[in-house]
């Protein structure tokens, strides 16, 4: 049940996909002045190092936000340029050791005038360790809060958020499990159908492996089907970087990110940001991205 680490994968091409997302969607939530609650289901440590045997062990970070980070792209794409930026502030100039999970990524972005306020899940013990260490390094009091809890279930206890000091309840939630259980898959979509039951004006980010498993293949057609009665709008974005030349090469190549009621600005930035993913991280057979919305 504990075997998943992060840190094996941290800065990979879905890392990329999944933290770019979160990040253009945060900035569009934070032009209106009211406190948002903000909700990890599946921490991690929230810090890692590119340098460390974990990652170096794994090399996927070569795949995905270094290879980005030395791509050169003919024209500037707002979204990427904000991704890379917010990982490089985690790092001395020039360098790139330090990869910051959803954690520290929504943290920095955090406003302390509105009360934004981050609710943090981690049920692994050494991971929840680190994250705790690694969040009180930060002092942020109150603000951030880290519970040894299951997230599915946790979740539901911050459903409605509380209502901000203009009068307001803002949420917005990731929810991104190891998926090493099949069961995962079926817990996401039980745990998306509460939350809107809950709190049907949140915004909630899924991420998803893509795998020839047909629970994987499933969620998204799952998600859209509990968005459809209720009229919610949704966005669904793809990358895959495609199989490396490797023989040996077994690894993830693609994932996706699945939002319910995102931001109007999030299908444009993404439109613009995915086919310079494409170029920058592809590496041949079956490479592509798909994006697509409705409600």
């Amino acid at each position: 049940m504990f075997s998943y680490r992060h840190a094996f994968h941290a800065g990979n091409h879905a890392d990329v996909l999944k933290h770019l997302t979160l990040i253009a969607t945060l900035q569009h939530l934070m032009h209106k002045d009211p406190g948002i609650q903000f909700v990890d289901t599946h921490a991690g440590a929230g810090l890692y190092r590119l340098d460390g045997d974990y990652a170096e062990k794994s090399g996927e970070a070569a795949d995905g936000y270094l290879k980005l980070r030395n791509f050169q792209s003919e024209t500037p794409v707002a979204p990427i340029d904000d991704y890379l930026h917010m990982v490089a502030s985690f790092n001395e100039k020039g360098s790139a050791r330090v990869y910051p999970g959803s954690p520290f990524i929504i943290h920095r972005l955090l406003r302390h005038a509105a009360r934004d306020r981050l609710k943090l899940f981690e049920l692994h013990p050494t991971d929840h360790k680190s994250l705790t260490g690694n969040v009180e390094q930060l002092q942020a009091g109150r603000t951030v809060s880290v519970l040894r809890q299951d997230g599915f279930e946790g979740l539901k206890a911050l459903l409605p958020p509380p209502v901000s000091s203009g009068g307001s309840r803002r949420a917005c939630v990731l929810i991104d499990p190891s998926y090493e259980l099949k069961t995962d898959y079926f817990r996401v979509t039980d745990c998306i159908q509460d939350s809107l039951r809950r709190f049907a004006t949140g915004t909630y980010l899924v991420w998803y492996p893509i795998i020839p498993r047909a629970e994987a293949h499933d969620l998204p057609r799952r998600l859209k089907g509990l968005c459809a009665p209720i009229k919610k709008p949704w966005l669904h974005a793809t990358l895959n970087i495609g199989r490396s030349p490797r023989s040996d090469d077994k690894g993830l190549s693609a994932s996706g990110m699945f939002i319910i009621n995102p931001p109007y600005t999030l299908k444009p930035l993404l439109k613009e940001a995915l086919p310079v993913l494409e170029q920058a991280l592809g590496r041949g057979l079956g490479q592509g991205f798909t994006l697509e919305s409705g409600g």
